[in-house]
């Protein structure tokens, strides 16, 4: 399942590690997998676990605790949006409502052309700038009101469209 090229990817982060603590690039070697594959299967956590001299079980455990990891396919793009308190008192449970209707989705669902999921995330650290969302794990979105939501969307879909 997980190519002979991510295995040689595993090999240089595990270096960088004392043999004895291999374990220790779990999460390197989990987010190789995910850029391969697109989400961590349970196979995958086995391939992972085996390669390391890991439980089974416990590479399970790092994937269920950290939400960067994906554990079934999502859309082209990921988008968290914080419902945690201060992001509640500031509309994100609305912001989060707002893009599943606009979507067509409900909450952890992905559109049917397979573009766009939504999930909802705990705090992601930026409270001062609710409500806050991260697309593809990787960048922020703050103050996002209906409209900036309808705006990034919107550009999102533009982009696939021009690519």
């Amino acid at each position: 399942m997980i190519s002979e090229a991510s295995k040689t990817l595993f090999a240089k982060e595990v270096a960088k590690y004392p043999s004895e603590q291999a374990q220790s690039a779990v999460m390197a070697c989990l987010a190789i997998v995910q850029k391969e594959l697109g989400y961590v299967s349970v196979e995958s956590e086995r391939e992972v676990a085996a390669y390391l001299g890991m439980a089974p079980m416990a590479v399970h455990e790092v994937t269920t605790f950290y939400n960067m990891y994906n554990q079934q396919p999502v859309g082209k793009y990921k988008l968290n949006v914080c419902t945690n308190l201060p992001c509640q008192l500031r509309d994100g449970q609305k912001a989060l409502e707002h893009l599943c209707h606009k979507l067509g989705v409900s909450l952890g669902g992905t559109t049917a052309d397979g573009m766009f999921t939504v999930q909802q995330s705990e705090c992601l650290g930026a409270c001062a700038d609710a409500p806050v969302m991260l697309v593809n794990d990787r960048n922020m979105c703050s103050y996002m009101a209906n409209d900036k939501l309808d705006q990034l969307i919107d550009s999102l879909r533009n982009a696939k469209d021009a690519a």
